[in-house]
């Protein structure tokens, strides 16, 4: 499995309503509210590199109130 972690800046009347609607989306495992320069983190898992690209564009940067996003991919780990 691969997993991204999103970091999420959202307009702070969205927030809630966005959270919600992420931990709907497939691909997303664990979403978290959280304080600093982010309001919230997604934790895609997913099986495939390439599959990671369309969670992003397709699922998470759909959501009406997201301003802007930050991917970071983990390094696969070695088998």
């Amino acid at each position: 499995m691969i997993k991204a972690f999103v970091l999420i800046v959202v307009d702070p009347a969205r927030t809630v309503d966005v959270f919600e609607q992420l931990r709907a989306v497939q691909g997303i495992a664990e979403v978290y509210q959280v304080m600093g320069p982010y309001d919230i983190v997604a934790v895609v898992e997913v099986p495939n590199l390439t599959d990671v690209p369309s969670v992003i564009s397709k699922h998470i940067r759909a959501v009406e109130g997201i301003e802007s996003t930050t991917t970071c991919v983990t390094f696969p780990e070695a088998s």
